[in-house]
């Protein structure tokens, strides 16, 4: 991007987004070993707590590293042991919005969406901050400080942070569990839209089967660290689906 023009790179419509990894890590005693591609534009990464969904994510992000294995999005290489390769957070194209926002205290959430920006001109900068803000459902939180927010609010301006500087690939823990199901909903359909018109990937880690089975996505189901199947949503959570039901049969 060049300096003061807040152009986005053009980027072909039929352009078909992939993200590989093949990865071996540990935290502590937890051992995650992964394989696999996504190809769809949202994928969601279902598994209860401690299956290794957050470890993934920060894998991908580049905030963790992996004893061995790589990344890869688009064919670009952003982590590979073998070679020693191991690109920054900040050189990734790659954007992660936590459970827990961390915002910059000090800042306004205006100055907070716009911090990624420090490239562009002021107008551009003022029209970037507005439709992230606007996407979020956060607009009337522009002149408010992190510590004036709720839970659901923090996390709204953590997605708008997230997207300003256009990332190519969105990072999703857990990251509307403040908001009601509702507004989650609303927040989902909007961003699922952007992202599609911008040729944005996400991925999204959760442990609730509404969100993997009301976006119609691609789902990685994980297990202790270990992958259990890849595929659409109605497939792999068919028994997932059928457990809810069954409880709802029985109240």
């Amino acid at each position: 991007m060049r300096k003061g023009t807040g152009a986005r790179p053009k980027r072909k419509s039929a352009e078909r987004a992939v993200l590989e990894f093949s990865l071996d890590a540990r935290r502590g005693s937890f051992h995650l070993q992964v394989e696999c591609a996504f190809h769809s534009d949202w994928t969601v990464v279902f598994g209860p707590s401690g299956s290794g969904k957050s470890t993934l994510l920060r894998l991908l992000a580049g905030l963790d590293r992996p004893i061995r294995g790589r990344i890869a999005l688009n064919s670009r290489t952003l982590t590979d042991t073998a070679i020693g390769l191991h690109l920054a957070p900040g050189r990734r194209s790659t954007a992660l919005v936590a459970q827990q926002p961390a915002l910059f205290p000090h800042l306004s959430v205006a100055a907070n969406v716009a911090y990624g920006l420090r490239g562009l001109d002021h107008a551009t900068r003022a029209a970037r901050v507005e439709e992230m803000l606007a996407l979020a459902g956060a607009t009337d939180l522009a002149g408010r400080r992190p510590q004036e927010l709720s839970g659901g609010e923090a996390q709204r301006v953590a997605l708008a942070r997230a997207l300003a500087p256009a990332p190519r690939l969105l990072l999703l823990d857990e990251p509307f569990s403040a908001l009601d199901g509702v507004a989650s909903d609303a927040l989902l359909e909007r961003l699922q839209l952007w992202l599609r018109k911008n040729a944005v990937q996400a991925v999204m880690a959760t442990h609730d089967v509404t969100d993997a089975l009301a976006t119609s996505a691609e789902v990685l189901l994980l297990r202790e660290g270990r992958v259990i199947a890849l595929g659409p949503a109605a497939q792999v959570l068919a028994a997932e689906r059928e457990r809810i039901a069954l409880r709802l049969r029985t109240i």
